[in-house]
This record gives C-alpha cells, sequence and structure tokens, in this order.
C-alpha cells in the first residue's frame, strides 16, 4: 500500500505525533518509555524531562528516579549508538543483545587509545562483577577506585570505557544516576539472554516506527547505531504492516492521521524528537541549526510550536526562553509552570 509523499508541515505533524506531542499519554514512567523504546540518558534530568512533556498524568521527577531505583521497571545502559539510554527493564535484554556486539570493537578502540591493554579490560570487568555482586550498588567513581587497586588505568576516559564494556557484556546497568548495579541479580536473569535475530530486528523495527513514523531504513540505522542492511531486514520482516509513503519513506498501516496541530512543548536536551532520524531538518530551520546543535556533542532544549522549533530554552532558577524570532511567549505558560512542578520548583 502506498499514499501520496506528505508535505513537510503533513510529515513534522505525523512524526510529532508518534512521538505523544499532540496527546501525551495518561501514563506512567514505564508506559512512556515503552511507547519511545529508548531514551538517550547521558544526562538523566534531560531524560527525565523528555518523559514530562510525553505524559498528562502528574509524573515527577522522583516518580521517575523510582521507577529506576525502586521497582526496577526502567534501566539505563549503553544501547544505541554506544550511548546511554533509558530503556524498559523487559526490553533491555533483547537490545542489548542487538546492539552490543557493534560496539565491542569501538570500545577496544577507545580502550586501547586509553592504554588500557585488552587484558586489562578483561580483568576490569571482572573486578566491576565481584565489586557490585559483594557491595553493589556502588558509584562510578567507588568502581574507579576498585579497577585502580589492581593496578588498572584509570585515568582519562578509561573508565567510563570499562564501565560501557561491563555494559556491554551484561554484566553491569545503571539504576539512576551514577548507581551502578549486577545486572543479573537487579534483571533477574543473567545478561546478554538467548535471542532470535530476526525476532528482534523486526520488533525494533516495529518498535521505532511506532514512535518515529514515518521513517526510512537509514533513519532506524542512524537511530539504533546498527548497520543499514540490519534496518532494512527489520523492515523486510515487518513489511506487511507497512505502507509506503514516499519512496523509502514508511510508517504502520496503523497510524492515526497527522493530527492538526501540536501544542506548544518545551523539550528537553538530547530529546528524542531531536535524535530520531538521520536528518532532523523537518523540524529545525535550517537558518537555526547551529543554535539547536552547536556541535561539541551538545543539542541544546528547545521550544516547538507544531513541531517546529521556534527557539531554545534554559532551566537554572526558571525557565529561560530564547525565541528565534517573535514569538508569543504566554503560548508556553502552562508547560513553564509544568517544568517547575515536575521538578519540584
Amino acid at each position: 500500500m502506498s499514499l501520496s509523499p506528505p508535505a513537510p508541515r503533513s510529515l513534522r505533524l505525523l512524526r510529532a505525533g508518534a512521538q505523544l506531542l499532540d496527546a501525551p499519554l495518561p501514563a506512567t514512567p514505564e508506559e512512556v518509555v515503552r511507547r519511545l523504546l529508548a531514551v538517550q540518558a547521558q544526562d538523566l534530568r534531560a531524560a527525565r524531562l523528555a518523559l514530562r512533556a510525553r505524559s498528562s498524568a502528574p509524573l515527577t521527577a522522583a516518580g521517575v528516579d523510582g521507577a529506576l531505583a525502586g521497582d526496577r521497571s526502567l534501566v539505563v545502559g549503553w544501547l544505541c549508538r554506544g550511548t546511554l539510554h533509558l530503556v524498559c527493564a523487559e526490553d533491555y535484554p533483547w537490545l542489548l543483545a542487538l546492539t552490543a556486539p557493534t560496539r565491542f570493537a569501538t570500545s577496544r578502540r577507545r580502550l586501547g587509545q586509553e592504554g588500557v591493554a585488552p587484558d586489562d579490560a578483561d580483568r576490569a570487568v571482572t573486578v566491576i562483577e565481584r565489586a557490585l555482586a559483594d557491595e553493589g550498588p556502588l558509584t562510578r567513581a567507588a568502581l574507579a577506585e576498585r579497577i585502580a587497586a589492581r593496578g588498572i588505568r584509570t585515568e582519562g576516559q578509561a573508565t567510563p570505557h570499562l564501565l560501557m564494556l561491563a555494559a556491554l557484556r551484561g554484566v553491569a546497568v545503571l539504576a539512576g544516576e551514577q548507581r551502578f548495579v549486577l545486572a543479573r541479580d537487579w534483571l533477574g536473569a543473567p545478561l546478554p539472554g538467548p535471542v532470535d535475530p530476526e525476532r528482534a530486528l523486526a520488533e525494533l523495527a516495529r518498535r521505532y516506527l511506532t514512535a518515529h513514523g514515518p521513517a526510512t531504513a537509514a533513519d532506524l540505522a542512524a537511530w539504533s547505531g546498527l548497520p543499514v542492511r540490519d534496518a532494512r531486514a527489520g523492515l523486510t520482516a515487518i513489511a506487511g504492516e507497512l505502507l509506503e509513503v514516499d519512496g523509502e519513506l514508511v510508517d504502520l498501516t496503523a497510524r492515526e492521521p497527522a493530527p492538526d496541530s501540536i501544542p506548544p512543548r518545551l523539550l528537553a536536551a538530547f530529546d528524542p524528537y531531536l535524535l530520531g532520524w538521520k536528518d532532523r531538518s523537518f523540524a529545525v530551520p535550517a537558518e537555526h541549526a547551529r543554535r539547536v546543535h552547536p556541535g561539541g556533542g551538545v543539542l541544546r532544549a528547545v521550544a516547538t510550536i507544531d513541531g517546529l522549533v521556534v527557539g531554545t530554552w534554559s532551566a537554572r532558577r526558571r525557565v529561560e526562553l530564547e525565541p528565534f524570532g517573535p514569538i508569543e511567549e504566554t503560548a508556553f505558560r502552562a508547560e513553564i509552570e509544568d517544568v517547575a512542578r515536575f521538578s519540584g520548583g
């Protein structure tokens, strides 16, 4: 089945709707994350705010932390693109099994650049596993002390890369801000578990499109960090559930029509709406792209109207908008108040 190519505004509205920006769910943190599949979380505060923007329930930052450290429904690990992501605990095993193999060579190379030999890296993973089994949960600093005590280099970026290797091998996960736990105990099963690659790729494609459609195989590959051939294989596996939107642009046949409009939203730094596709120009005007993504791994918090980025914002003592042009700032009053409520301000 195929449709006429969507106009740029229609594409933006469809994607914003898939991201729950038109009608947030009356949902728990776990339910929002399940819909998104994975939320980038190297900045956990920003990841919490991403859930706020997509839930009409009275979520709080403390509630998200409770899902991580309390009921264990959410965990953080190095998954898509080798970057920390917040996911449902039930999805972590198959996502790890699917994404980790693409990261091992990079992990070894980066550790070598930090002066950590392969044998020392293996020993460090064993140290981490034993420390978490005997003493966990432990912070990054505490684990670095135990690694260094065995004569293994921890200077520079060696420690985070050793922790990443331990996570890729299924030894450790994060259950909160710098709170490492033993994965097999926390999740109740050894990792990575047995996974059928074909079924996992199909599930990845289906879940990705649920939150990002319409999209292409290249978009799925860019978001997941998997090779394009794997992204295509996943989409092929669910071909009966897809409609062709325009060329390689596909979506789920079950997609609701595009919303007529999207309310003003304040989206945090590294929000999924800005990270879900290979090209974000559908949402970020080209003339303002550098203000949103100035380089150096920075992706700023943005203000959107109808899914279009119209400015950036920051929150120190209070939310401060930096619009790209004339806008009615009172349109963001409800969002500003909700950010303060969510954060406990």
